[in-house]
């Protein structure tokens, strides 16, 4: 088994919660784990601790406004952006003494976070893995609206009407969204547990999600609509692992532009998965992951 280490990272004026999975002080190139959201919390995530198996550390971390690090409701929109998390990324990584050697992993809007820390080309970038992202949100909104228009009729117009109205926080449009949800984010059923606290965490503090994403998966209206990276994406020269699922609500067409401008990106979409492969073929996943950093770090 591995040791855990529990901690905080003094940021600004705040603090960054961390976990460390094995010992930073063996030789081996340690993991980093950047969850998504923006808004969600380690805990989906928190299958890759798995890695540490194999005697690689693994680093979890809750980003500001998130989890077990400190939460800032009142805090204006504007105040949350990709610069932000990049600087708390950046705090970590000198706060853990890891910013010479690492490897970075990011899920959803984590690796967004990660593609936008690569392309800056850091020293101590070793690997880099983008687990179920878009390369831009204009590909996301698309490729989101082709599956919301699969979904049945009547899931549909719950979902228009209610958007339509403004009634956002009604049941009927939470029920309406779970389907979108079972399809497309975790096609586990029922959800396992790690994922239940973070969806539950979101509800409890949605702040930054709201403000850099929008009420749901499929209807952002917050700060990252216009986001993209596809034209710096040719700046990443660490080795690149891409990962989606089959039925990912990041569709193939939305994970494409990393695959074309990263060189020598490797690509393994997981026939069984959603957009959660790490749960949904865990084994797999993990094995894959591992795989990669074994062979290039």
């Amino acid at each position: 088994m591995y040791t855990i280490q529990e901690g905080y990272a003094p940021f600004r004026e705040y603090q960054t919660w961390f976990r460390i999975c094995g010992n930073l002080h063996t030789g081996r190139t340690p993991l980093v784990v950047a969850h998504g959201g923006p808004g969600c919390t380690h805990d989906y995530v928190d299958a890759f601790r798995d890695i540490a198996r194999t005697g690689r550390p693994v680093i979890h971390y809750d980003q500001l406004g998130n989890g077990n690090s400190t939460h800032l409701p009142g805090m204006p929109t504007d105040f949350w952006t990709p610069a932000l998390f990049l600087e708390e990324l950046d705090n970590l990584l000198k706060h853990l003494g890891i910013e010479q050697d690492y490897a970075l992993l990011g899920q959803s809007w984590g690796g967004m976070l990660a593609a936008e820390h690569a392309v800056r080309q850091p020293a101590g970038l070793k690997a880099l893995v983008i687990a179920n992202s878009p390369a831009s949100m204009a590909l996301w909104l698309s490729a989101a609206a082709k599956l919301r228009s699969e979904l049945p009729p009547e899931v549909q117009a719950t979902l228009l009407e209610h958007e339509t109205a403004g009634t956002l926080n009604s049941e009927a449009y939470k029920a309406a969204s779970q389907v979108f949800y079972q399809r497309h984010v975790c096609r586990l059923d029922p959800w396992p547990v790690e994922v239940r606290r973070t969806f539950d965490a979101m509800d409890e503090d949605p702040t930054v999600y709201h403000a850099m994403n929008g009420p749901t998966e499929f209807h952002v209206i917050g700060t990252m609509k216009d986001w993209t990276i596809i034209d710096r994406l040719s700046a990443i020269t660490v080795p690149t692992l891409l990962i989606s699922g089959r039925y990912d609500e990041a569709a193939p067409e939305v994970v494409q532009p990393f695959a074309d401008n990263i060189a020598g990106a490797q690509w393994v979409i997981f026939e069984d998965s959603s957009h959660m492969p790490h749960v949904e073929e865990r084994e797999q996943c993990m094995k894959t992951v591992s795989n990669f950093l074994t062979a290039n770090l």
